[in-house]
């Protein structure tokens, strides 16, 4: 089964299963942008819309992409706002869906899944106006090295998605080649406790 295929299949029980993952990764993005104004964002890997609604609260328009139709499908079930358009799309590839007019993008638990993230970061580069944010949430490398990865439970028991380790020096590195500056960096942990290891890695980067 392919992460495509996967996330398919997961979608039916995604919203109604605990994931500490999820759910820290929803508290790190609302929290990470409480203070930052935009009016048009880019949801990469709206899932089925964990915090689409959230983002369409502050936003004028956001366009919401995912590549699993039936993940988009749940999302369109719970979140029918007319600023919110849906697009299933393939993010390794040209942006060719959006233009580069948006104040924020935001990236949140899909690029472990991707092998090359300095596209993402160039396209995102290109999708934002100069001063424009990139938010990026993802389970923390330290979790990765002890074995941590996107699962979830099948008929026939655990299936592990294909996952890439991003060091947090290959997302500064990413960041610097195409433009972007750091102004917030945070670990989140589970339950706030800080002498665990740190769940979810988050940044803010800004458009330079």
């Amino acid at each position: 089964m392919k992460n495509k295929e996967a996330y398919s299949t997961w979608s039916a029980t995604y919203d109604i299963v605990l994931n500490k993952t999820r759910d820290l990764e929803a508290v790190a993005i609302r929290k990470s942008l409480s203070g930052v104004a935009f009016s048009a964002a880019v949801e990469l890997g709206c899932g089925t819309g964990k915090n689409t609604e959230w983002l369409s609260i502050k936003a004028n328009r956001i366009t919401a992409i995912d590549f699993s139709d039936a993940m988009l499908k749940k999302a369109r079930e719970k979140i029918t706002m007319k600023q919110v358009s849906f697009i299933q799309a393939d993010i390794t590839k040209e942006w060719s869906f959006i233009k580069s007019d948006f104040d924020l993008v935001t990236c949140s638990l899909i690029l472990e899944h991707i092998r090359d993230i300095d596209f993402v970061f160039s396209e995102a580069s290109k999708a934002l106006k100069t001063g424009g944010y990139f938010y990026v949430g993802e389970l923390h490398p330290f979790k990765q090295y002890e074995g941590s990865k996107a699962r979830f439970e099948t008929a026939k028991g655990v299936f592990e998605l294909e996952c890439f380790i991003h060091h947090a020096s290959d997302y500064f590195e990413s960041a610097g080649k195409n433009g972007f500056r750091c102004i917030q960096l945070n670990e989140w942990f589970d339950e706030n406790d800080r002498t665990t290891t740190p769940r979810i890695l988050s940044f803010l980067f800004q458009k330079i």
